[in-house]
């Protein structure tokens, strides 16, 4: 009888003492990133804008969902493609739904304590998909630049075309 008591126990305990979406869930993810068309370079900066990853659609690259205790991550995906506008994403994390089962299974040391130290209590979404607008003719005209024959280089006048 003893023994069913302490095995019992044992296990509300352990039970109690550690958070729900830290047994369920994780604290990193892997997400894809996207782009139509694809081939369009990538760089991925958190909120600190500090690079933290870059590549060429579509690659899937792992990412913390939390930002620190009871803070979720949130990251800016950059795309940028030759002939096409330059384009954002969002990505940013959320509550995880195992977090709540800490009302359940976990209790208040899971809530308070275990899931936002580990960070298991966010979850980052699967995808990061944006879709590239081609470039205008007047867009694409910014990057004209005019300069007078004074002010080209020697080494660049020979790779000069007339224009009649």
């Amino acid at each position: 009888m003893i023994k069913k008591i302490t095995l019992g126990a044992s296990i509300a305990a352990l039970t109690l003492a550690t958070g729900c979406a830290s047994i369920l869930s994780d604290s990193k993810y892997p997400v894809t990133i996207s782009s139509t068309p694809t081939g369009a370079n990538f760089s991925v900066t958190n909120e600190a804008g500090l690079d933290v990853h870059s590549g060429v659609t579509p690659d899937t690259i792992t990412l913390d969902a939390s930002d620190g205790f009871f803070s979720s991550a949130s990251y800016t995906v950059k795309y940028q493609m030759a002939g096409y506008n330059e384009q954002t994403f969002e990505i940013k994390a959320g509550m995880d739904g195992w977090y709540l089962g800490n009302i359940l299974l976990g209790g208040l040391i899971g809530m308070l304590i275990v899931d936002p130290a580990t960070g298991a209590m966010w979850k980052l979404p699967e995808t990061a998909n944006a879709t590239l607008q081609p470039q205008t003719a007047a867009a694409a005209a910014e990057d004209l630049t005019i300069a007078s024959i004074d002010q080209v280089p020697e080494e660049l006048k020979s790779q000069l075309v007339r224009v009649k």
